[in-house]
């Protein structure tokens, strides 16, 4: 099956990020760096776009309802010279829900609940945090979303989210895509089963 082309950008940096913290479903705003990542983004967006003959302004652009992927979208469409307003939220891209682990590092994670770690460490796909999500449950609703979708899309989300797309599109195993750190201030481009990353 052909998917639409998906302009990707994770949120930029925030506390948390840089502190090593998961962030999950908390509302954690974008830090100075995390602010200047995302108009990064939107320059090489516009860049790209430019590249492959298309106006930024005749693509629908959606993000995760989160707090930092709204932030670091406006900045992006900022740069790329549109309106800061008119783009769709899309609750099905939020972040993996990380339950009662969120706002922890893994170390802390570890010592917190040692025995539950071991099993996610061991299958992070398919086992969820405590009253969190596992990536398979991430996947479905990132699922459900893709196949919705009309067209090519500029989509900012989160580093799990894309983990998720990278499996639902093929362009990855679950074990490589978990093992990807997933970069800000940058573009990823999902087209024709591959994925593609400008910076």
């Amino acid at each position: 099956m052909k998917f639409p082309t998906l302009y990707y950008i994770r949120h930029g940096q925030t506390e948390w990020n840089a502190s090593g913290r998961v962030q999950g479903w908390r509302d954690i705003p974008l830090n100075d760096k995390g602010r200047a990542q995302a108009a990064q983004a939107g320059g090489i967006l516009s860049e790209l776009l430019a590249r492959d003959g298309r106006e930024a302004s005749t693509l629908p652009h959606v993000a995760s309802p989160l707090g930092r992927t709204r932030e670091t979208m406006e900045l992006v469409r900022a740069s790329a010279g549109l309106p800061r307003e008119g783009y769709a939220l899309e609750a099905r891209l939020r972040e993996i829900g990380y339950g009662d682990w969120e706002g922890m590092t893994f170390a802390e994670m570890r010592t917190a609940h040692p025995a539950h770690y071991a099993l996610r460490d061991a299958d992070k796909w398919s086992v969820a945090a405590p009253n969190g999500e596992s990536y398979a449950m991430l996947a479905a609703r990132v699922r459900e979303w893709l196949s919705a979708l009309a067209g090519d899309t500029v989509v900012v989300a989160h580093g799990g989210t894309m983990r998720a797309l990278m499996v639902t599109l093929g362009v990855a195993s679950a074990a490589h895509a978990l093992d990807q750190y997933i970069e800000q201030g940058v573009v990823y481009v999902f087209r024709d089963g591959k994925l593609a990353k400008y910076a």
